[in-house]
């Protein structure tokens, strides 16, 4: 049996250095296996590389032009497909642009005539009140289409009446389709039965007396 009296080791105390003296460096990782630090910002500047801003839109620039321009809403296949061809961008991808032709880019999705797109392309041809011609897109158009709901409405004309009620506009059948909740279109088969239960009963009643 070993006696109790033993004493147990003490722990080693760490002596702190004294002023002026280098500290001992701590046991880890290696230098040479420890990642450097700029390593997350080179990731960073990658996906933001991916991610290019042009009109209000987040586009992805490792698609084509063509492509990537028709995630913008108010550009279409043609829109997109002219605009490539009239700056001679066609098999170029958007990470490939210089800021210069990113800016280009811009200007022909504003100012398409100026680039010699065909003004039949645009998507408002003959404005209400100054009868101009441009080409509006991302969060302009949604503005512009909710004031010219807004417009017929207070004019008060058959297109606002029918938005105003949340009816279609251009003409649709509305027997099937469209139909709001809570409104029941039609006769119940059990109701028809029973009122001409009901009506031919009163006929023979008449005819009896």
């Amino acid at each position: 049996m070993a006696d109790k009296s033993e004493k147990k080791p003490e722990a080693k105390q760490e002596q702190k250095p004294e002023k002026g003296q280098p500290q001992e460096e701590k046991k880890g990782r290696p230098k040479f296996a420890q990642k450097p630090k700029f390593e997350k910002k080179e990731e960073k500047r990658l996906r933001a590389r991916e991610i290019l801003r042009i009109s209000e839109t987040d586009l992805d620039s490792t698609r084509p032009v063509k492509r990537a321009l028709r995630d913008i809403t108010g550009i279409s296949f043609m829109m997109a497909n002219a605009i490539t061809n009239s700056l001679s961008l066609q098999d170029r991808k958007l990470n490939t642009l210089s800021e210069d032709e990113v800016k280009t880019v811009e200007d022909a999705i504003l100012n398409p005539e100026k680039h010699g797109i065909p003004p039949w392309m645009l998507n408002r041809r003959s404005e209400w009140e100054t009868g101009q011609r441009r080409h509006v897109v991302a969060s302009k158009l949604e503005l512009t289409v909710k004031m010219d709901i807004n417009r017929l409405r207070k004019l008060k004309v058959y297109k606002g009446v029918r938005h105003s009620l949340g009816l279609p506009v251009r003409g649709q059948r509305t027997r099937s389709s469209f139909r709001q909740r809570g409104i029941t279109v039609g006769v119940k088969r059990g109701a028809a039965k029973q009122a001409a239960t009901a009506a031919a009963a009163e006929k023979k009643k008449e005819e009896k007396k």
